[in-house]
């Protein structure tokens, strides 16, 4: 089994910033894709940011400029540094990956979500 958890959501102003975490851990042999998706109440989930192993990063063009993903594959961690936040970046924060097991083939996994919210 594999399991992802994240952490560093939280209550900022608008303006802030905040950095977001994620670990997997379980029977992983390679990760070969990490993301950030969000969403909002009443809202479809999107992406926010992914990375690939060889690190090619890829952003929502509402995030450019101010998100920066990034991942440590020692640690099997990717990483979300929120800057210049504003009030429509309100959502849950969910972190998804593509991990190989050991003898096995790859899956998606996702974790349970971090709620960020951001105030006028």
């Amino acid at each position: 089994q594999v399991q992802l958890v994240e952490s560093g959501g939280g209550l900022v102003q608008a303006g802030g910033s905040l950095r977001l975490s994620c670990a997997a851990s379980g029977n992983i042999f390679r990760i070969n894709h990490m993301a950030w998706y969000r969403q909002a109440p009443g809202k479809q989930r999107e992406l926010v940011a992914d990375v690939t192993s060889g690190g090619i990063t890829n952003y929502a063009d509402s995030v450019k400029g101010r998100f920066t993903i990034s991942s440590d594959n020692a640690k099997n961690t990717v990483y979300l540094q929120m800057d210049s936040l504003k009030p429509e970046d309100t959502a849950v924060y969910y972190c998804a990956a593509e991990v190989k097991a050991a003898w096995g083939t790859p899956a998606d996994y996702w974790g349970q979500g971090t709620q960020v919210t951001v105030s006028s």
